[in-house]
């Protein structure tokens, strides 16, 4: 259970970090940004897998690069389900998916040293 709390406001710090660098993404609030994260989260447990599968040509035939798209899709649909966190664009989207998974890799790399991959 600490685990998943510490995961969740990492997520949302992120998540707090993506939206100042990327003008289109707007979060009002530490709170709005832990709802965004587990609708994130809920997401990318829920609709992503089934994306993922129904655009694996598309994936394949784009070496990996349409999975950021898919990503920015995400960002995007958790945005419609919180109120305050707003995605303007498809662009921002896009921008922002690159930021957060940047953002996610460094903090897995901070919080899980331990990891021989």
């Amino acid at each position: 259970m600490r685990r998943f709390i510490v995961h969740l406001v990492v997520s949302a710090l992120i998540l707090l970090l993506v939206a100042e660098f990327v003008p289109g993404i707007s979060i009002n609030g530490f709170g709005v940004a832990l709802l965004g994260a587990l609708a994130l989260g809920f997401v990318n447990f829920t609709v992503r897998p089934v994306l993922v599968l129904l655009t694996l040509p598309l994936t394949f035939l784009t070496l990996g690069l349409f999975l950021i798209v898919i990503n920015a899709l995400m960002l995007g649909l958790a945005a419609t389900l919180v109120p305050q966190f707003t995605v303007t664009s498809a662009g921002a989207a896009f921008v922002g998916a690159i930021l957060l998974s940047l953002f996610n890799l460094v903090a897995d790399a901070v919080l899980n040293p331990e990891k021989d991959d």
